[in-house]
């Protein structure tokens, strides 16, 4: 009886099966994006921002539509910054300054969209699903 049991039982992964698995898993691949320091400035902010780039696809556009929500919730502003050119299995470090914020009021970012989406070849669909956020700053980084 135990050995029909063993026979009915799915076969174990061979390495040729799991290796299918492993690579369509590192193609598709994430983008991570970290918010991870805020420097004061005379006139405003600027922020640090971690991108690594788990896929890949090297992209030469990636336009995050971005809000800016103060300490207490509300929203001050919405702007645009590029993280692109993004190498493939490439890790950068962008820097953007945000003019009129000082870092203290600033409570997080919402990544509210991806603007724009591109490879060196084509547009890229649903980028906003291969993107995942995170903070090592005071301020949140949200999706």
């Amino acid at each position: 009886m135990l050995v029909g049991l063993a026979l009915a039982l799915p076969p174990v992964s061979t390495s040729a099966q799991e290796a299918k698995i492993d690579a369509a898993t590192s193609a598709a691949g994430t983008i991570a994006v970290e918010l991870n320091r805020l420097e004061p400035l005379e006139t405003g902010c600027r922020l640090y921002v971690v991108v690594d780039n788990r896929t890949r696809t090297p992209f030469s556009t990636l336009q995050l539509d971005l809000v800016l929500f103060r300490t207490d919730g509300v929203v001050d502003q919405r702007f645009f910054v590029d993280l692109a050119p993004l190498r493939k299995d490439k890790r950068i470090v962008k820097l953007f300054e945000i003019d009129n914020v000082k870092c203290s009021d600033l409570g997080s970012l919402l990544v509210n969209d991806v603007n724009e989406c591109r490879s060196d070849k084509e547009a890229v669909a649903d980028c906003l699903s291969l993107l995942t956020v995170s903070s090592l700053a005071p301020a949140k980084l949200l999706k």
